[in-house]
This record gives structure tokens, C-alpha cells and sequence, in this order.
């Protein structure tokens, strides 16, 4: 867990931060209202993950602080609409990273439970990870029709995304479940403790 939990990584979240945030400020200097608007969700997203340091290893931290950073690239240069495979890859990763850190939050009082059933942890998380992409499709749908403007191409373009989500999602499982292993390895008094209140 040391190598997930190295001081680096929260370093470099920062100055991550630090980026989005001039992103920000950028944005609004142009009179891009709305480019603004959603760089500063992202801002403030991967702020709220980054100050819960207690609750999640400072690499998982990055890696959302990472994901935000692509997604304000493509909105403040417009790379999501331009041929190539920039929004896919954007797609499996964002899903990858929210769904790492996501796992770990809302699953930590069953971490140890899900120790010793290595499959059910994987088809949750893969499953909990689809959901997020999911929903996501659905909130670009809902952007479109709300800001009246194309955010989805069309159906291909969806059902590619929700594949990508998906490969993001499974391989955040697999991440999470060998975390899950160091995590718990190196807390046998919880993991004792689990034991005994669910057997």
C-alpha cells in the first residue's frame, strides 16, 4: 500500500488542481460561460477527492485529478469533437478512475467481506463502474437537449462509449481488487474483525 500511498502522487494532484483551475479562469476570460461551468464541476470534483486523503490512496487521488484534467482538455480545445479516438479513450479512462476511487469509498466497510469472494468484488465494481458510465451517457444526452446543442453524435457513437466505460470499469476492478489485497494485508486486525461479525 505504500507505493499507492507515496507522497508524490498527492504533489502532483495538486498541481493538477492547479491547472484546472487556470483552465477556470481562462475559460472565463474568453466569455466561455459554459466551458467555465463545466470545468469548474470537474474543478470541484477532483478537489472534493483529493482533500479526502484519509479516505483513499493519494494514487487514486492523481489518477481522478488526471481523468479531470482530460476531460477539461477536450472541452477548453474542443478535442472530443475532432476525428480520432481522443473521446474514447477519454471515455474508459474517466470511468476507469471514478470508478477506482468511487469503489473504494462507497465499498470500504466491505472491503474485508469482499476479500474472500474475489468474483462477486469483481462483477460489483465492473458493474458499479457501467452504472457511472451509464449514467454519464445520460447526462451528455440531458446536456444536449437542456443546452440545445449536439453533445451525442449518435447511437454508434453512445454504444461506443458504453463500451468503453465498460473496459474502463473492468480493469478499475481488477486495480481495486489487487488494492483491495495489499489494503487488507496490511490491516489484519480489520480483517479479523470482519470475520467475526459476519460469520
Amino acid at each position: 500500500m505504500n507505493s499507492m500511498n507515496w507522497k508524490g502522487f498527492r504533489v502532483m494532484a495538486w498541481f493538477g488542481q492547479a491547472l484546472l483551475a487556470i483552465f477556470v479562469i481562462a475559460a472565463a476570460a474568453q466569455g466561455k460561460w459554459s466551458n467555465a461551468l463545466g470545468l469548474a464541476f470537474f474543478l470541484i470534483a477532483s478537489f472534493v477527492f483529493v482533500i479526502r486523503d484519509d479516505k483513499l490512496p493519494t494514487l487514486f487521488d492523481f489518477l481522478f485529478v488526471l481523468a479531470a484534467l482530460l476531460n477539461a482538455t477536450g472541452w477548453v480545445w474542443n478535442l472530443f469533437g475532432m476525428p480520432g479516438p481522443y473521446d474514447e479513450i477519454v471515455h474508459a479512462y474517466t470511468t476507469f478512475a471514478i470508478t477506482l476511487a468511487l469503489s473504494f469509498l462507497v465499498y470500504s466497510s466491505m472491503l474485508n467481506i469482499f476479500r474472500n469472494h474475489t468474483l462477486l468484488y469483481l462483477v460489483t465494481i465492473t458493474s458499479f463502474g457501467i452504472a457511472i458510465g451509464a449514467l454519464w451517457e445520460v447526462t451528455e444526452w440531458s446536456a444536449g437537449k437542456i443546452l440545445n446543442t449536439q453533445v451525442i453524435e449518435s447511437l454508434n457513437d453512445t454504444i461506443i462509449d458504453l463500451i468503453m466505460d465498460s473496459l474502463g470499469a473492468g480493469l478499475a476492478a481488477l486495480i481495486s481488487l489487487w488494492a483491495l489485497r495489499k489494503w487488507t494485508n496490511r490491516h489484519p486486525d480489520a480483517n479479523n474483525y470482519q470475520n467475526e461479525t459476519y460469520v
